[in-house]
């Protein structure tokens, strides 16, 4: 199977557990106002690549994955706009016993991505906002099949990690933070959730494709505003769920 990608990285710590190779895809449906890689939107502008070759690259590394109990991440970008492709992806993997992790906003539903999840040992899942005017605000998308998404895994006990990115002023609001915790409190599935401080690393690209970027003004949060919303979580979440703040400035 054939699909395009923006990036490879074969040693990556921040997407699942261990180290991983991180594949990077490329084309996404959300147009999210802190996205640092708007690179990504656009699927005709990748590199067309196949599965099995993606696949046996990541083997070469296969070693450093095991023994740090790490795998294979597919990221984004949206992975699931390329669904057949890290369905086949991640059958090879998961044949090969290599754990294989998703990286995703569940926006996409289809009887595609059931057939990826199948495959699928860890869910990474970015939920943006509970509020759906606010998500449609935030993303231009409404999040219905978001949530549908978060409660298939659920349901069928896929783990997954809950990520959400913190921009002051726009994701940080107290009642959309016990929102989240609320909707995630009783999900048996959910290992981990972080709170990823938002970041302005990929603002040059915004300029550089001659988008206009909303957020100039907005700087990351502090350690202290994390930890405030890290409190506003375990309201309802459980606090064993949510890992000390380290200074991570990831975000997706």
């Amino acid at each position: 199977m054939e699909g395009r990608i923006h990036s490879v990285e074969t040693m990556g710590l921040d997407d699942g557990p261990g180290i991983r190779y991180v594949l990077f895809m490329q084309g996404c449906l959300m147009r999210c106002q802190f996205c640092h890689n708007p690179d990504t939107w656009h699927i005709h502008e990748g590199r067309l690549v196949d599965s099995n070759d993606i696949f046996l690259e990541a083997q070469i590394f296969l070693p450093y994955y095991r023994a740090s109990g790490g795998g294979i991440t597919v990221s984004g970008g949206e992975p699931l706009v390329q669904a057949p492709f890290v369905r086949d992806l991640f059958r090879a993997c998961k044949e090969a016993g290599i754990h294989t992790t998703l990286d995703t906003t569940g926006y996409i539903w289809n009887d595609a991505v059931i057939e990826v999840l199948q495959h699928t040992d860890l869910v990474l899942l970015d939920l943006k906002e509970m509020d759906d005017q606010k998500h449609h605000d935030l993303t231009s998308v409404h999040n219905p099949s978001v949530l549908q998404f978060a409660r298939y895994l659920a349901e069928h006990n896929i783990p997954a990690w809950i990520r959400h990115v913190l921009v002051p002023g726009l994701t940080d609001d107290p009642d959309g933070l016990r929102q989240i915790g609320a909707f995630i409190k009783n999900m048996p599935n959910i290992e981990r959730v972080e709170l990823l401080p938002f970041h302005k690393m990929g603002e040059y690209k915004w300029q550089e494709l001659g988008i206009p970027y909303q957020l100039t003004d907005v700087q990351a949060a502090t350690d202290d505003e994390v930890q405030t919303a890290y409190g506003y979580l375990g309201e309802s979440v459980r606090k064993e769920l949510m890992p000390a703040w380290n200074g991570s400035t990831a975000s997706s």
